[in-house]
């Protein structure tokens, strides 16, 4: 007669999570035809409807590309449904009074994060070193010295940046 084993699994502290097995943990794979990655992420198959496609990460953002939210609706619908679902999230809108609920990182807005990404700053940089990056690009990129619509895309680009980062600094000093 063998010996029966005892299981590793008894009592605490347990060696592997709850409802772990050691069998192979099936993987639904993308909806599109021919790919062979994961498919983690549901997309609808159509407005109003329970059932879902599940596609990879780059095919959930093909899908998501050329989804219309409003297709098949005529105005006044697309209208009352816009309307209705503000009116659903309007209690996400009263968190913008604690701070925490709004974009950016908590101390910045996400367009003076932007703006931070244009004069190649980092997220935590002083309004000094803002002045200093927008003197030193501006200088680069202004159209008397850079030919062509690329510079003066760039110089009209830094320029906003800048703006929105020093109404934000007024804005900031006030408070204080």
């Amino acid at each position: 007669m063998a010996r029966q084993r005892r299981s590793d699994d008894w009592g605490f502290p347990r060696w592997r999570s709850y409802g772990s097995s050691r069998q192979a943990q099936p993987v639904r794979l993308c909806d599109r035809e021919g790919c062979g990655e994961p498919g983690d992420r549901p997309a609808p198959k159509s407005p109003n409807s329970p059932d879902r496609w599940y596609f990879c990460e780059a095919h959930a953002a093909e899908y998501n590309r050329n989804w219309n939210y409003f297709e098949g609706l005529t105005a006044e619908e697309a209208a009352a449904r816009e309307a209705e679902e503000a009116r659903g999230a309007a209690g996400f809108r009263k968190t913008g009074h604690y701070a925490w609920g709004g974009p950016g990182d908590g101390s910045r807005s996400r367009d003076e994060m932007r703006a931070l990404e244009v004069l190649e700053l980092e997220s935590d940089a002083g309004f000094e070193e803002v002045r200093a990056a927008y003197r030193r690009l501006a200088k680069a990129w202004h159209p008397d010295v850079a030919q062509g619509e690329e510079a003066a895309a760039r110089f009209q680009a830094i320029q906003a940046a800048y703006d929105v980062l020093r109404r934000a600094e007024e804005r900031g000093s006030k408070v204080r």
